[in-house]
């Protein structure tokens, strides 16, 4: 949710480069791209070696825009702001919305920085950027741009908040289905980020996400609940619920293998076959006995016929 923002107007989770970082990345640009004009300099130098005066300084005119200014414009936009300074440093070009940058936002940031930093050797830009609480130059400013911190050093992922004691299982019947994962990723955002806020703004962004939870379930909380209490109570039900669902879907895996080795136990039951055999073998025994003979002593036992 772009609109939920800190007191300093920072979109929750975006956390603006600051000046070192950024003039490390445009130090590391410019030695790449000065080294491709020079490059272009003296191949242009060997092939408009016939040309006159004139011709040669428009040349070396239009070399200089094409590298310097242009080609950082392109990268810019065909990386979606990420040049290979700002990629080495962990840093990004991205919207005041964080949405990624387009052509208009890379061109307006591409001339303002011929005046920024080439012209002025980059003293307009630092003094920008050190008035700036987000560390933004006149190009961001113009073209309505913020640079990030994208690879954060040490950076880990912090655990929700626990709910109140009182608050364990008080939410099992809910239906969470309708919340969208921007809202979650919203409310976890702001969970583990609660404590750096000012109070009063982090209770009435506390407020407006348990609103959009509950207009979303369609129940609303037990009355006396603070806000971010319900939150924590809400994302630990969901969590509660995706590791029982991983659980069921592990075990489910299972169940075949586990399964088929009771398929196999049959296969020995042919081994008995032999003893049925042996017993036909055995009928021509009544025929030793038949000379016993018991019918003739009157035992009134007739032999089936």
């Amino acid at each position: 949710m772009s609109d939920l923002v800190t007191g300093d107007a920072v979109v929750l989770g975006l956390r603006p480069a600051r000046l070192p970082s950024r003039a490390l990345a445009v130090l590391l640009d410019l030695l790449v791209y000065f080294t491709g004009y020079v490059v272009v300099s003296i191949a242009l130098l060997y092939a408009t070696a016939d040309l006159d005066d004139a011709a040669q300084a428009a040349v070396t005119v239009a070399s200089f825009l094409l590298v310097l200014v242009g080609v950082p414009i392109a990268v810019e936009t065909l990386s979606h702001g990420r040049s290979l300074g700002k990629l080495a440093c962990g840093l990004r070009v991205v919207r005041e919305d964080g949405g990624p940058i387009r052509f208009r936002h890379a061109l307006v940031r591409g001339a303002m920085g011929v005046v920024e930093l080439l012209m002025t050797f980059g003293a307009v830009a630092c003094i920008a950027s050190l008035m700036s609480e987000r560390g933004r130059r006149l190009g961001d400013v113009f073209a309505g741009t913020l640079v990030i911190r994208e690879r954060v050093p040490g950076a880990r992922v912090m655990p929700v908040p626990a709910p109140p004691p009182w608050l364990a299982g008080r939410f099992a019947a809910l239906d969470l289905s309708a919340v969208p994962d921007g809202l979650w990723l919203a409310i976890r955002q702001y969970l583990t980020r609660m404590n750096q806020l000012d109070p009063h703004t982090g209770a009435a962004m506390a407020a407006r996400l348990a609103d959009d939870v509950v207009a979303r379930t369609g129940t609303p909380p037990p009355a006396g609940v603070p806000a971010a209490a319900f939150l924590m109570a809400v994302v630990h039900e969901r969590q509660s619920r995706d590791a029982a669902r991983a659980f069921t879907a592990h075990a489910a895996g299972r169940a075949p293998a586990a399964a088929a080795a009771p398929v196999a136990a049959p296969m020995p039951m042919p081994m008995p076959m032999p003893v049925p055999t042996a017993v036909p073998m055995a009928a021509p025994a009544p025929a030793h006995v038949a000379p016993v003979e018991p019918p003739a002593r009157g035992t009134g036992f007739a032999p089936p016929a």
